[in-house]
């Protein structure tokens, strides 16, 4: 008896002794397995890559550590930006994406000012406009390589042109494609504006009626400084899939001798088609920087206006 009662006071003391884990503990257990896949998924390959990026490897090569590859340390990184060829990207880069968002930027606010004002039909006109970018960029750019078609194509014969060769001519085939780019990413814009917009307070612009303010007062000292920080937002996603874009362009133009040669066609054709694996990298890694900068600037004014 003496010995039982002993067994269950030790059991009662050690069940008295278990500590229950907390809900933070839980909370980590379970972000943890998501953070190793980020980590797998994300982190690893682009350490990996700066790691070619300063190499001469290959993806044909075989691997050997301590080998293959060997290290030429900025050595890629001078050769792509002494190459005139590269600064030819960069400047048609910059061409493309400073005009598809300029006008994805001014179309899409002016559609949020046009659904702003209550009229019949606004919701059935909101979810057409929505649709270009709930589709495949794949799946858009040849649509428009058989809507721009210029023997059989309509856009053409919808705007009365002739003939023109949106595709294949060098001269123009550059803006099809800023074209399509806007057709597709204005709704993304005009959907931050709109939630901007729908956020000004109406007791300014009834402040403003009272004191018989113009149109153009109303627009410059109320709505845009109101919507200015969602338009800044909307500018910093737009300019960083602008400028590593790629689906498009293969979609409509692909990457013959008359397509014009982006930073992402580019990175496509060393990295994969010459399997120059490391020049890719230092590539890959050259865009990164120049968004990441660029991205900067734009964040350093957007926390200014948040102020």
């Amino acid at each position: 008896m003496k010995r039982q009662n002993k067994t269950i006071n030790t059991e009662v003391t050690e069940l008295n002794t278990f500590k229950p884990v907390s809900d933070k503990t839980l909370m980590r257990l379970f972000i943890l397995p998501t953070i190793i896949l980020l980590l797998a998924v994300n982190i690893f390959p682009l350490l990996w890559s700066l790691f070619f990026a300063f190499s001469n490897y290959s993806a044909k090569m075989p691997f050997v550590w301590g080998k293959n590859p060997l290290m030429v340390g900025a050595q890629n990184f001078r050769d792509l930006l002494t190459d005139e060829v590269i600064w030819l990207r960069f400047i048609t880069t910059a061409k493309y994406v400073i005009m598809s968002v300029a006008g994805e930027m001014f179309l899409g606010f002016g559609f949020a000012l046009l659904l702003q004002t209550k009229f019949k039909g606004r919701g059935i006109m909101q979810t057409l406009l929505v649709l270009p970018m709930t589709m495949s960029p794949v799946i858009v750019g040849i649509m428009w390589k058989l809507f721009l078609d210029p023997n059989w194509g309509m856009f053409n014969w919808l705007l009365g042109l002739g003939p023109v060769d949106w595709i294949s001519n060098p001269a123009i085939n550059l803006y099809s494609i800023v074209i399509v780019d806007i057709w597709m990413w204005t709704p993304f814009v005009m959907l931050l504006s709109l939630a901007g917009l729908s956020a000004v307070p109406e007791s300014l612009y009834e402040a403003a009626e009272v004191d018989r303010a113009s149109w153009w007062f109303k627009f410059s000292r109320i709505t845009l400084p109101m919507v200015y920080p969602l338009l800044l937002v909307a500018l910093i996603f737009r300019v960083m899939e602008a400028f590593k874009i790629f689906d498009l362009p293969m979609g409509i133009t692909g990457r013959g001798a008359g397509a014009p040669q982006l930073l992402a066609t580019e990175l496509y054709s060393v990295g994969f088609l010459t399997w120059n694996t490391s020049m890719g990298s230092a590539l890959g890694y050259i865009m990164l920087i120049m968004i990441i900068a660029i991205t900067g600037v734009f964040i350093k004014y957007l926390n200014k206006a948040k102020q």
